[in-house]
């Protein structure tokens, strides 16, 4: 497995098809299950301690992959990425969704419920959606944060089983599309203190707690757990972790429950299962590091069975689920830069040797300016940091987690923090950082200013340019020089030095 992969946050897909194996009057569907700030705390990526049955059961059932990724580590602008195939700078969905932050997509964006729709697929939400507006992500069937609890409808994992089985109950046996969206294992500290930190708490049978009939809580040693490389080494952060595998172990009871009800379409199901965006712990989510991009994915399809219980490591991005999900259901591409997913399921590639993945991060919350533009090859990643003057931002609920603090206090007391990089270098990034993912997994070692490498830069400064190009990026020029794509620079869009160099 792909050691620095720890992120958290899932994102799980059940497909149907028909077009692709003309199953026309088998009337296939289509069911995608996302959880939220989770990841690899399973056995199917050799975690031994969190339980995870019914998802290992699944990975056994499908090709893993090892190294797929997000293309934002930031909730709706990447939930907005795998609904559209486009990256958030694209579909405008520049930071989080809900509140004072308000980021809504492009109302021209064609997303996946739309398109489907137009294809006479009945499509449904459960959980959370955290994206907008409702004219680009309409939903035949929603019962989301919108009109409920997202307590209830994203970690009540009996009342999610209900609501399935209600919308399974209205397809009156026509194809469709249903979209679970867990909130599990998001932190909750900040929002929802009286449950834990990770709601870990919420539905257990403890008096003020409320219950979850389907939940069979399992607790965890934290001094049994070691945290990942890129997490503090410390008390506080082992008890955050022990939490949050509480709720993974959740999340898990409620995929098993999901897959049952969908026990009697299972035969004629694609089923895809990943996660948003990285761990909110330090080096993860809102970074664009292995360890805050890196992400579980499993494909298992009922047609493709040579290759289950396999491991893929072709590069994949989650900017690739639309994309495999129209190849499935035999619609054409919609011009879009992913790439589908399904001619793994009958082969690993013979050369991976120019294959990349792409990222692009603007915000996470208003006050969180902080852009950056990435490309990842099978051994090189480069990052531009857009915003590098600025110290890296960090977001409300991880500041206020056990693990930040500690972290925190041990900085400002001058104690040894039992992490691999000081807040100074975490907060305040070069311009520009390249990393030899053979040699240095953990990327410390920036090679971005060696004379030995320059090739290397330039040819991924390039790449990288052209993808923002094709992608329409704003932020193509920045932070040295200003977009100019009007009036005598319609035809020939141009980068205008501003001469700001430092």
């Amino acid at each position: 497995m792909h050691f620095s992969s720890w992120s958290l946050s899932f994102f799980f897909v059940i497909f149907h098809s028909f077009s692709y194996v003309s199953l026309q009057a088998n009337k296939p569907n289509v069911l995608l299950i996302i959880a939220d700030d989770g990841g690899f705390e399973m056995g199917a990526y050799l975690n031994k301690i969190c339980q995870t049955p019914n998802l290992d059961q699944l990975a056994k059932n499908s090709l893993i992959f090892n190294k797929a990724f997000t293309s934002v580590s930031s909730c709706s602008p990447s939930r907005s990425a795998i609904l559209t195939g486009a990256p958030s700078h694209q579909n405008g969905m520049y930071g989080l969704h809900q509140g004072v932050h308000h980021f809504d997509s492009f109302n021209t964006i064609q997303s996946l419920p739309k398109i489907l729709s137009n294809h006479k697929i009945k499509t449904g939400i459960i959980g959370k959606k955290h994206v907008g507006p409702e004219s680009t992500y309409p939903f035949d069937y929603a019962q989301t944060e919108e009109n409920n609890s997202i307590l209830q409808v994203g970690r009540n994992i009996t009342h999610i089983k209900l609501l399935t089985r209600e919308f399974l109950n209205s397809t009156n046996q026509n194809p469709f599309f249903l979209y679970v969206a867990f909130h599990d294992p998001h932190r909750c500290g900040h929002t929802n203190p009286e449950y834990g930190a990770f709601c870990q708490k919420f539905g257990n049978g403890e008096a003020g707690m409320g219950l979850i009939p389907d939940w069979q809580p399992i607790h965890y040693q934290w001094d049994e757990i070691t945290p990942p490389y890129y997490i503090p080494d410390t008390e506080p952060a082992r008890r955050d972790i022990a939490a949050q595998y509480i709720t993974m172990s959740r999340l898990d009871q409620g995929v098993g429950l999901i897959l049952k009800e969908l026990k009697d379409y299972l035969n004629n199901t694609l089923i895809i299962f990943s996660s948003d965006n990285g761990i909110p712990f330090p080096n993860g989510r809102t970074n664009l590091y292995d360890s805050g991009i890196a992400e579980p994915m499993f494909i298992s399809s009922p047609y493709h069975k040579k290759r289950r219980n396999q491991i893929t490591n072709s590069l994949a991005s989650l900017l690739d689920i639309v994309p495999t999900i129209l190849d499935w259901f035999g619609i054409s591409n919609q011009n879009l830069t992913g790439k589908s997913l399904l001619p793994l399921l009958t082969k690993e590639p013979s050369d991976k040797s120019k294959e990349a993945i792409f990222a692009s991060h603007n915000l996470h919350e208003i006050t969180m300016y902080y852009p950056m533009r990435m490309i990842r090859t099978q051994r090189y990643k480069l990052i531009h940091n857009l915003n590098y003057l600025s110290p890296f931002p960090i977001d409300q609920d991880l500041y206020l987690s056990a693990t930040f603090q500690d972290l925190l206090n041990r900085t400002k007391s001058g104690q040894p923090n039992y992490w691999f990089k000081t807040l100074k270098s975490y907060y305040f990034r070069p311009e520009w950082e390249l990393y030899d993912l053979k040699l240095d997994p953990a990327e410390l070692n920036n090679l971005a200013s060696k004379t030995s490498m320059v090739d290397v830069l330039e040819d991924l400064k390039t790449r990288l340019f052209e993808w923002q190009k094709s992608t329409q990026d704003p932020w193509l020029c920045a932070p040295h020089a200003v977009l100019e794509d009007q009036g005598d620079f319609k035809d020939k869009i141009a980068c205008l030095g501003l001469d700001n160099g430092v």
